[in-house]
């Protein structure tokens, strides 16, 4: 059985809703993407692993400062040097869009790093572990530069460029099952978005962009074990054979807020796999949600806040009060109440404006009698039908008596 652990997403210089530290002169959040990556190795390190697997998206773009690059690779560098293969699988966000570019860690592969195996063509190939020999799928992001950039394919539509790169992924992966070893565990490694895959808070940047890859190319029984990326949301679609997502090792935003982080290890023979999570301990975001209806807002919001443990959370507050209220929010005082916080990222206010009374297209107030606008008023604030009948009953004969 081989021991590998699988983990993607990592998208370093992703530093929204963190602060300067002037110790480094990085940006804090840049020391919680680390510390979740340094998690990694280290179990890697003191656990017997055999094989490390990184899923695509090793950066936030496809052109990583070089502070960002030193930190990746001195990681890398740690698991290689400990004699423990490493691949290195490029994502969407490690490539460039125009054709023709290196992406982000093609350093490896020019320096020939030893223990460092960098797919960012679709490839098989076996990897040898103190665990035995394994066969890996390597299927890496499968943009649409590749094929636009090419005069035969250049004034298809977007829809049928889809349709191509689904072809060509069905078409890559039949042709490299047919390169396989029957007798060696084989691990399909691929970086893209799966039928069925539930999304997190990425799903509204990709809207549009993505092709969703048919869960058969995954189950194909060739298949030991299949190592995806791309998806931030830890998940497994399918257990014979795996299919499982990492997901992301930190939480990039208030959508990832309420998903755990973290990598997976799995245990893989020939027909045989196993896994198990591993959380990191990602930086907590909170959304606190505050309804503040009494004349003191802030007593309200104060209230709130105390129900909740903020330190070294990444919060956010929502208030929802009334317009004559509104000027009673202390935006200053509410940033002293989460002084404990690591970030505040924002305190925002919705302002609860009352519904008009509608009459209706074809009303006006002179065509209703002083009945009817009793009546829409009383169903305009959602009086039980029974007691609006007995205050209507009354008013008729209060405007009785008053004739």
């Amino acid at each position: 059985m081989v021991r590998l652990l699988h983990f993607a997403d990592l998208h370093l210089g992703a530093e929204s809703y963190g602060r300067f530290d002037p110790e480094t002169g990085l940006s804090s959040r840049l020391g919680d993407f680390l510390s979740s990556l340094d998690k990694v190795v280290k179990y890697a390190l003191d656990n017997q692993v055999h094989l490390v697997l990184f899923a695509g998206d090793a950066y936030r773009t496809c052109d990583p400062s070089p502070t960002h690059q030193r930190e990746f690779a001195s990681r890398m560098a740690r698991l290689a040097h400990a004699g423990i293969p490493t691949v290195l699988l490029t994502g969407n966000h490690d490539v460039a869009p125009s054709h023709g570019r290196a992406n982000a860690v093609e350093i490896f592969r020019t320096l020939s790093v030893a223990n460092i195996y960098v797919v960012s063509t679709p490839r098989v190939f076996t990897v040898e572990t103190k665990g035995g020999p394994i066969q890996i799928v390597g299927m890496p992001w499968l943009g649409r530069s590749a094929l636009t950039s090419r005069d035969e394919h250049k004034n298809k539509t977007i829809e049928e460029i889809r349709e191509l790169i689904l072809e060509k992924a069905n078409n890559i992966v039949l042709g490299q099952v047919q390169e396989l070893d029957p007798a060696l565990p084989v691990v399909f490694l691929a970086h893209g978005s799966v039928f069925g895959a539930a999304y997190s808070s990425e799903r509204k940047t990709m809207l549009g962009q993505d092709v969703v890859l048919p869960a058969s190319l995954c189950t194909n029984p060739a298949f030991d074990y299949v190592a995806l990326g791309h998806i931030h949301k830890h998940q497994v679609l399918h257990s014979s054979p795996l299919v499982v997502y990492a997901g992301s090792l930190e939480r990039i935003d208030f959508g990832e807020e309420k998903e755990e982080k973290g990598f997976v290890v799995a245990e893989v023979g020939k027909k045989n796999a196993d896994y198990q999570f591993v959380p990191t301990q990602a930086r907590r975001f909170l959304t606190i949600d505050v309804v503040a209806h009494n004349k003191d807002p802030m007593a309200d919001i104060a209230q709130a806040i105390s129900r909740h443990d903020v330190r070294d959370t990444v919060v956010r507050v929502s208030v929802r009060v009334q317009p004559e209220l509104e000027s009673l929010i202390d935006e200053k005082e509410c940033r002293r109440l989460l002084k404990e916080a690591f970030h505040v990222a924002a305190i925002t206010r919705e302002v609860e404006h009352p519904r008009r009374l509608r009459l209706g297209p074809d009303s006006s107030i002179e065509s209703l009698t002083p009945r009817d606008l009793l009546a829409k008023y009383l169903e305009y604030k959602s009086v039980p039908t029974d007691r609006a009948g007995k205050l209507l009953a009354y008013a008729e004969r209060l405007m009785a008596g008053l004739d």
